[in-house]
């Protein structure tokens, strides 16, 4: 219970130390502002070997589940424990894509930034009997506001500069 919660005070810690997140460059490609970011996460164990992500569509937002850390919890035992991310590629093809191989002794933890994943995605213990907690933050990105145009981008972006003026010359005092 102790990494868990080393786990989420890093997430809490990182998100508010890279303003808006893994989708700046979502925001920066005109697909709108983030209208909600929440916390994900799920154990892996012996007893729950896999864990599925689904939300339900919706036609004017995108959802982006950016994975931030993969750990092992104080149960774990002294074996190597290999997480999958199943998911669908471009050809709506399952792939399955192996992204930590944690051990108690020498990696109990690995920090994968923001991966970000679409969902629906599962993520599977493949090999050992965890517990493995995955975390990350589940963000829903509006599609409305992405047909903002030229000037009102520009604006937000580049704010006005005041012309820099000669310093005025001091009179001496008598």
């Amino acid at each position: 219970m102790a990494a868990a919660s080393a786990t989420w005070a890093f997430q809490a810690q990182e998100s508010r130390a890279r303003p808006g997140g893994g989708l700046e460059a979502l925001r920066l490609r005109g697909l709108g502002p983030v209208t909600m970011d929440s916390f994900f996460g799920c154990e892996l164990s012996g007893q729950a070997r896999s864990y599925t992500f689904k939300v339900e569509e919706d036609d004017n937002t995108e959802h982006v589940l950016a994975l931030t850390m993969l750990c092992l919890t104080e149960d774990a035992k002294e074996e190597c424990n290999i997480v999958e991310v199943v998911a669908r590629n471009s050809d709506n093809e399952e792939i399955a894509v192996p992204v930590a191989n944690l051990k108690l002794s020498c990696q109990p933890m690995l920090s994968l930034g923001d991966f970000l994943l679409q969902p629906p995605v599962t993520f599977r213990l493949k090999s050992g009997s965890g517990p493995v907690h995955v975390s990350g933050r589940h963000q829903i990105v509006s599609m409305e506001d992405s047909d903002l145009s030229e000037e009102d981008e520009s604006e937000d972006r580049d704010p006005e500069l005041l012309p820099i003026l000669p310093a005025k010359k001091r009179q001496g005092r008598s």
